[in-house]
């Protein structure tokens, strides 16, 4: 991960749309940061509002049920002892309403008697508790407290109070204590005596509140405060040195607009700058405004020529490899322009992830063997010709894991009939699998992939070293791998420009995914991009919560980045179409039709930030499995991923999704229709390949990785 943060104060004229709290955040999240590690349990039930709201009232009413029993046991349980124990059959029928004491009848009396004098003794008065709790959620879509604030409290009052009120009634109140709290009262005094009993509650008790309030958090969390308090002297100090003449007042049109109120969302796609800790920082890094180096000069080491064929009359192509940046040539800086507005000051410090970074694999040598390469052309002839279909030309294309062999038919032979060969094919190859592309788009040829016996590891080291990808120009560059002629492919998530993924479990989409992020870190300043992850399985995405200060954006009352939970995708989503109106109303005023050029007019100084204008960074949103959401959400997510799609593009707001499962109902049409980038792993049948490609290929891939990739027209 990226480990090499940094921030600086933009002295520039206009301000953008980044707060600069400095070091003062850092203190501020290390009083938190216990906080947002606690995993927390919620209760999810999946129904419709109506029935939600029915859900609601039918627990309030439970509550009030249980709380008036409850209350009324304690008054008249020793009235209810005979008649509760004496209940068998049609008994019920027959006793004497009259004859219960208990204010909600034999029902009260009889679960008053369970949860009370047989189960916990006064602690079940948390039931009511709870369903009250639960009540007002599903009625009002509102939480007094949550179901993780008083789990923990709880069962610890559930195995420790009953233990407790036995000790204090002393035989005289066992009905207060329960039958758990007199058997394990008893357990423990064989167990330990009376005094060790005295220990262990007092022990318990004490461990809960220790690990429950952490104590030794308080004492931090003063000296914490004094430090903000130290350092907001400090930057109130430093403002006063630093203060620069004040803008000429706005004529009457920016009056008009800066006294109208300005709209708000609840999306925040900033994030505050924190001073960097020491070892993140060089020697000589010292506080200004000028650009550190993006350090992406390193080298891959080359791979040695591969032996061509010899001796044969098939041409053969795709050897080369494309060479990395070489470290002396290329050293890429961020320049400054002193009239321009420039968004990376805000972070002027910070320095791009480095090859080092990445893992170097052994690079081994490509030996193609003439030999299998001659011996897999006769074969392919040979099986053509017992059909009675001639050729007149055959190449071969070497790839990192399938050679393409092109044909040439003669004229007269029907593209179809070599289609309805590929099972024919395959077997006198003796190959896994091939697959038949008549024809290859834009060639007047016919190609037929066959998987190499020793396929080739493609690693993000090489690729990200290219100087493809070092020397592109794209606004969201993103490098997939290398092509089936070893070049290469370098496309633009921002000209997609939203991007379908799917494959099956353990084809590489998760790898995927990484190497789209990564590879937007790479050629990226935290200024011109954050992202948006959802990871419902919760495990896909965690390791970019380094990167939360920098590149992820959130909700503004969230505590974690990375969404995980399916009720605050709802709201993220919601939210992010919030900020697209907001954008585009910007892009209304600014007289602009997309974000591209309207950051070059602010960057030009043409917008005033007072009237409300501000720098857009790209905002990428990633959800790693959709299947899970749509089963669990269905038109509340499909609906807002639906109106990105098709608006979101001009804004610069981007979506890449991802799913297991390329069926009808979870790839739905109206979310395929705004989604014309499709990237296919390998599926299980020919149907997820249509569902997904529109069309045939992906069920014969080989896996670990290989792909089919389509922008609009043929994979």
């Amino acid at each position: 991960m990226v480990n090499l943060f940094g921030n600086g104060r933009n002295e520039s004229k206009y301000l953008c749309h980044y707060s600069k709290l400095g070091r003062l955040n850092r203190f501020k999240s290390e009083t938190t940061s216990e906080e947002k590690a606690k995993k927390k349990f919620r209760l999810k039930v999946n129904l419709n509002e109506q029935n939600q709201k029915l859900l609601g009232v039918a627990l309030l009413g439970s509550s009030m049920f249980f709380l008036l029993a409850f209350i009324s046991f304690l008054f008249s349980f020793k009235s209810d002892f005979s008649l509760v124990e004496s209940i068998t059959g049609e008994a019920i029928f027959t006793i004497n309403p009259k004859a219960y004491s208990n204010w909600m009848g034999l029902l009260g009396s009889w679960f008053s008697y369970k949860f009370i004098y047989s189960w916990f003794g006064i602690t079940a008065f948390a039931l009511p508790f709870l369903l009250f709790l639960w009540g007002v959620k599903f009625t009002f879509k509102t939480s007094l407290l949550t179901f993780s604030d008083v789990f923990e409290f709880l069962v610890f009052g559930i195995l420790w109070l009953p233990v407790f009120t036995s000790v204090l009634a002393q035989g005289a109140y066992d009905y207060i204590a329960g039958g758990f709290g007199v058997y394990a009262n008893l357990w423990l005094k064989t167990m330990v005596g009376a005094p060790g009993l005295v220990i262990v509650l007092a022990v318990a008790l004490i461990g809960f509140v220790l690990v429950k309030f952490n104590t030794t958090k308080l004492f931090a969390a003063k000296q914490a405060g004094a430090s903000t308090k130290q350092f907001e002297e400090q930057n109130q100090e430093e403002e006063k040195l630093t203060e620069k003449p004040k803008q000429p007042k706005p004529t009457t049109k920016q009056e008009k607009a800066t006294e109208e109120p300005e709209k708000t969302i609840e999306f925040e796609t900033s994030f505050k700058d924190f001073e960097p800790e020491e070892e993140f920082l060089d020697d000589d890094d010292t506080d200004n405004n000028e650009s550190s180096p993006i350090e992406l000069t390193s080298a891959v080491t080359q791979p040695s020529p591969i032996r061509p064929l010899a001796d044969s009359s098939m041409e053969v192509e795709g050897l080369e490899i494309e060479k990395a940046v070489d470290t002396d040539e290329k050293v890429t800086t961020i320049t400054h322009n002193d009239t321009d507005y420039d968004p990376t000051l805000d972070l002027s410090r910070y320095k791009f992830p480095t090859l080092e970074l990445l893992k170097e694999y052994e690079v081994q040598q490509q030996t193609i063997d003439a030999s299998e390469l001659e011996q897999r052309k006769d074969l392919i002839v040979n099986t053509l010709a017992n059909y009675k279909i001639e050729i007149d030309k055959i190449k071969a294309t070497i790839g990192p894991t399938v050679t393409l062999f092109e044909i040439i038919p003669a004229p007269g032979v029907r593209i179809s009939k070599i289609k309805n060969l590929e099972d024919d094919i395959a077997l006198s190859l003796s190959a896994l699998g091939i697959r038949i592309i008549a024809p290859i788009p834009g060639k007047g040829t016919i190609g037929i992939e066959v998987p190499n016996a020793k396929p080739e590891m493609v690693s993000m080291r090489d690729v990200v070293s290219s100087s493809k990808f070092q020397n592109t120009d794209k606004d969201l560059p993103i490098v997939f791998g290398r092509t089936i002629s070893n070049e290469i492919y370098v496309a633009d998530l921002a000209k997609m420009p939203h991007l379908l993924m799917a494959g099956a479990t353990g084809q590489g989409k998760s790898v995927g995914l990484n190497v789209i992020i990564t590879s937007l870190l790479y050629k990226k300043h935290p200024s011109q991009v954050k992202f948006v992850l959802v990871d419902p399985k919760k495990v896909e995405l965690t390791l970019y919560k380094h990167i939360e200060r920098h590149f992820l954006a959130k909700l503004p009352d969230e505590e974690e980045a990375i969404i995980t939970d399916t009720s605050k995708v709802i709201d993220t989503l919601n939210s992010l179409c919030a900020e697209m109106d907001q954008r585009y109303d910007l892009l209304k005023e600014a007289q602009v039709r997309n974000i591209k050029e309207y950051n070059q007019k602010f960057l030009k100084r043409r917008l005033n930030p007072e009237n409300g204008h501000r720098f857009l960074p790209y905002i990428v949103l990633v959800i790693d499995e959709l299947a899970d959401l749509m089963m669990t959400a269905g038109k509340e997510v499909e609906t807002p991923i639906a109106r990105l799609a098709q608006l979101a593009r001009a804004i610069g707001i981007h979506l890449i999704i991802a799913t297991q499962r390329p069926s009808v109902n979870i790839i739905t049409g109206i979310i395929k229709a705004n989604f014309p980038t499709r990237l296919a792993f390998r599926v299980t049948s020919k149907v997820d390949s249509r569902t997904i490609l529109d069309s045939g290929g992906a069920d014969q891939l080989i896996g670990r990785g290989d792909m089919l990739y389509s922008e609009g027209g043929e994979p």
